[in-house]
C-alpha cells in the first residue's frame, strides 16, 4: 500500500511539472500570436487590454482545457494497470 501511495505522489509531482511547462509554453505561444495580430491590425487600442481580452478568450478555449489531459490520461492508465494486475 505504501508503494502505491509513493507512486501516486511521485506521479503527481511529475505530472504537475509537465502540466506547468506545457501550460506556460502554450500561453506564451498565444501571447506571441496576439502580438503578431495586434501589430498587423490598426493598433487603435491599448496593447495590455488587447492582450488581456485575448488571454481571457484563450483561458476559456478548448486548447487550455485539453492541457488538463496531462493529469487525466496517465492517472487513468495507471489505475487501469493496477486494477488489471491485481484483480484480473
Amino acid at each position: 500500500m505504501f508503494a502505491l501511495v509513493r507512486l501516486g505522489i511521485m506521479l503527481l509531482i511529475g505530472l504537475s511539472i509537465v502540466y506547468l511547462c506545457l501550460s506556460l509554453y502554450s500561453r506564451s505561444r498565444r501571447k506571441a500570436k496576439l502580438r503578431e495580430e495586434w501589430q498587423e491590425t490598426d493598433q487603435s487600442g491599448d496593447w495590455y487590454s488587447f492582450k488581456k481580452e485575448g488571454l481571457e478568450k484563450y483561458d476559456r478555449s478548448l486548447r487550455a482545457k485539453l492541457i488538463w489531459g496531462v493529469y487525466v490520461v496517465p492517472i487513468a492508465v495507471v489505475t487501469f494497470l493496477v486494477y488489471v494486475t491485481n484483480f484480473w
